[in-house]
């Protein structure tokens, strides 16, 4: 199943997503890592501050585990819905976004 994501970015948390994205933490997660990776390349985040995504997922709870290792941690008011296909969005890359904010705070 493919699906449409939405949520907001915890901005207090910008540092520990844009690191675990650039040093490989979430993309060599298994099972579902390099995906995640993948869909948060994508991103689109809009002049409101939703960021969105297109993801597969198989498991009978859609993005069950995604959620309970990154979503869930990094982003607020997730919504999911399923779509027929992987879609594009309009808006500034999320990491773009992503690496700009990381820099405005201290490690």
């Amino acid at each position: 199943m493919i699906y449409r994501v939405k949520g907001r970015l915890k901005e207090a948390l910008v540092v520990e997503l844009h690191r675990k994205l650039t040093d490989g933490s979430i993309k060599n997660q298994r099972p579902d890592g390099g995906e995640i990776y993948d869909a948060m390349n994508t991103a689109v985040i809009d002049e409101n501050g939703e960021t969105t995504w297109s993801m597969s997922c198989f498991c009978s709870t859609p993005l069950a585990h995604e959620r309970e290792t990154v979503f869930d941690l990094h982003f607020d008011d997730l919504k999911i819905e399923s779509v027929p296909t992987r879609e594009s969005y309009q808006g500034r890359s999320f990491m773009a976004y992503l690496e700009r904010l990381s820099e405005q705070f201290p490690n």
